[in-house]
């Protein structure tokens, strides 16, 4: 079953409609109903009753994303939310090591007790904690020096700001933001594989294959660095979606 991005768009967030100056193209969006006058939504195609919500010349129309577009706009608008939501996540990170920096050797002292703690119950199940790779990252971080971990605290802030930047400027489609998406996701895929070399989960094999795919999605569908024509063949597919370049252009209804 396909969905008609347009009329779910519409019925979500209501029509646009427009009364363009060139009378050749406002008799083909206008029409007298005996409930009154109706006007064709800009995204949908479909006529809709009362005054539009704009007129004036026809350049100055409003774009409204529809079809691949508008399709293309969501999956963005997807990927602008996985950005955000990643961008917080490591502020909070930020956040913990900032103040693990500050109190270092209390938080060693809390962890040692507590492992003595849980070290005969994991040992009942035959799990020695000693030997586990999570309690000896942890451990190793208590050797870092003050200075190293407020460092690596500016540096998570750092990224979490690029990846919150990111989120913004997919959001509104900002090509800008497209172009630092992909160069900032792509310059990350080396250090992503190599920590699976390291080690391999679930959420680090999930976590890779969604920024690859984001990569190439973006690159190929938004037309970047001179792909499949770059941007002028990019803004000729946007406007050659318009329901207004259609109506002007082909002279038949959509």
């Amino acid at each position: 079953m396909t969905i008609d991005w347009d009329r779910r768009t519409c019925a979500r967030r209501g029509h646009v409609t427009y009364a363009p100056d060139d009378p050749r193209l406002r008799v083909r969006l206008h029409a007298d109903t005996a409930l009154g006058e109706v006007w064709r939504c800009l995204r949908c195609g479909d006529f809709v009753l009362g005054e539009p919500h704009g007129s004036g010349p026809t350049a100055e129309a409003p774009l409204v994303p529809r079809g691949k577009v508008l399709r293309d706009l969501l999956i963005l608008r997807f990927l602008a939310i996985e950005r955000a939501l990643r961008g917080v996540f490591i502020v909070l990170v930020a956040v913990a090591v900032w103040k693990f920096s500050n109190s270092q050797d209390a938080v060693r002292r809390l962890f040692n007790e507590y492992l003595d703690i849980f070290r005969p119950v994991f040992r009942h199940f035959h799990y020695d904690l000693d030997h586990s790779p999570v309690v000896g990252t942890i451990q190793k971080s208590f050797g870092y020096q003050h200075s190293t971990l407020v460092l690596l605290a500016a540096l998570l802030v750092a990224y979490a700001l690029i990846e919150l930047v990111e989120a913004v400027g997919l959001w509104y489609a900002k090509r800008w933001a497209e172009y630092l998406t992909v160069v900032a996701t792509a310059a990350f895929l080396p250090l992503e594989v190599y920590e699976l070399t390291e080690h391999v989960s679930g959420l680090k094999i999930a976590t890779l294959v969604l920024n690859i795919l984001a990569v190439l999605y973006i690159a190929l569908a938004k037309r970047l660095f001179g792909l499949r024509g770059g941007r002028k063949a990019f803004e000729e597919e946007r406007r050659g979606a318009s329901l207004l370049e259609v109506e002007e252009s082909a002279g038949v209804a959509v």
